[in-house]
This record gives structure tokens, C-alpha cells and sequence, in this order.
């Protein structure tokens, strides 16, 4: 139950983040760093190619460019990403407290794994 009801808070605040931050984008609050008028150009390139042109650079770089409003809306993904690690950081107690050492032991090694792939350390995913 605790785990839930984190993340049925996390999710209402993360998607009030993902409206606000598109709201921003789409109302041009603040400017973009591809204005919304060029992406037809840009649609049909390889991802790679996508990025080089635009000067975009990949993993964590987009931290860097929270002022443009195209970028400004990661912070909602990123937010509601990180809600699965919150979320086990806050049982991991009960099940020590519990003696449930098998459960423990697994929402340990889960945050683990969470922040390990979140960090970029491993080099996978798409970018």
C-alpha cells in the first residue's frame, strides 16, 4: 500500500508537470530550441544524423538545456521515471523492519539496478 500511494501522488504531479511544461512548449513560453515551425525538416532523419544537425547531444545533456521549451518537458518523464525508485525506497524499511530479508534483498538490488541504468553508466539504451 505504501508503494502505491506514492505513486499515485507521484503520477498526479507528474502529469500536472507533463501539462504545465507542454503548455509552455506548445504556447512558446519559452523558446525552443528547434522552433515548432522547422521540425517537418528534421522528422525523416536517422536519429543520429537528427542529433548532429540539431546540436543535440544525448544521455543526461538535456539537464543543460532545461531553459529551451522543446527540452523544458523532460523534467515530467524524468520525474515520473524516477517515481518507481522513490517508491522502493520508501518499502525497502518495512521489509527490514518485517525480517523479510528475501524482499530486502530484492528492493536493494532493484534500486540498484534503477539508478545504474538511469546514470548511463552502461552506455545502452537508444541514444
Amino acid at each position: 500500500m505504501i508503494y502505491a500511494r506514492i505513486l499515485d501522488g507521484g503520477v498526479r504531479i507528474g502529469v500536472v508537470i507533463l501539462v504545465i511544461t507542454f503548455a509552455i512548449y506548445v504556447f512558446e513560453i519559452i523558446t525552443s530550441h528547434i522552433p515548432v515551425n522547422e521540425l517537418p525538416k528534421y522528422w525523416g532523419l536517422p536519429v543520429h544524423e537528427y542529433l548532429a544537425t540539431c546540436k543535440i547531444s544525448t544521455g543526461w545533456s538535456w539537464l543543460g538545456m532545461l531553459g529551451k521549451g522543446d527540452f523544458v518537458n523532460f523534467m515530467g518523464i524524468a520525474f515520473l521515471a524516477g517515481m518507481t525508485i522513490v517508491c522502493y525506497v520508501a518499502v525497502t524499511p518495512v521489509f527490514y523492519r518485517k525480517k523479510d530479508s528475501a524482499f530486502f534483498i530484492l528492493s536493494l538490488a532493484e534500486i540498484g539496478v534503477l539508478i545504474l541504468a538511469a546514470s548511463g553508466i552502461l552506455g545502452g539504451g537508444g541514444h
